[in-house]
């Protein structure tokens, strides 16, 4: 079973550097004209869809995308991920490089889901890769 300590601790960290809202808020955010940002991977989509109107720049290529998507670094950006810790980083990340109102949903698309009564899918389980044996050079 793998080990999400560390990426916890940097959330943790993260989230010390951000603005979190609840989806309720987030909603208001978004109403009032707020960009509304999917920073999951490709193959969550498939299980759990984006939410409507919601620019997919997913965390890994974030940085790398964002700029060509939002040049405006004043524009408010609402993010969510699938439970709140990449879409933290991915928040801290965008004010590193300027963004100055950026929010990440706590508790992610899980937590909006919830919110609206509507079913949740969560991915499978991660299982440790099968590596094969170092073999010595000596």
């Amino acid at each position: 079973m793998p080990d999400f300590k560390d990426i916890q601790r940097l959330a943790r960290i993260a989230r010390e550097r951000i603005r979190e809202v609840t989806p309720r808020q987030a909603r208001a955010l978004v109403a009032g004209g707020a960009l509304l940002i999917d920073v999951r991977d490709d193959e969550e989509l498939l299980r759990n869809p984006p939410l409507a109107g919601a620019l997919h720049l997913t965390r890994g290529r974030l940085e790398y995308l964002v700029t060509d998507a939002v040049s405006d670094k004043d524009e408010a950006l609402v993010l969510y991920c699938a439970g709140g810790n990449r879409g933290a980083l991915a928040a801290a990340s965008l004010a590193s490089l300027g963004y100055t109102q950026v929010v990440n949903v706590r508790g992610g698309l899980q937590a909006w889901r919830k919110s609206d009564g509507k079913s949740w899918y969560p991915s499978p389980r991660l299982q440790p890769a099968n590596r094969p044996e170092r073999r010595s050079t000596a």
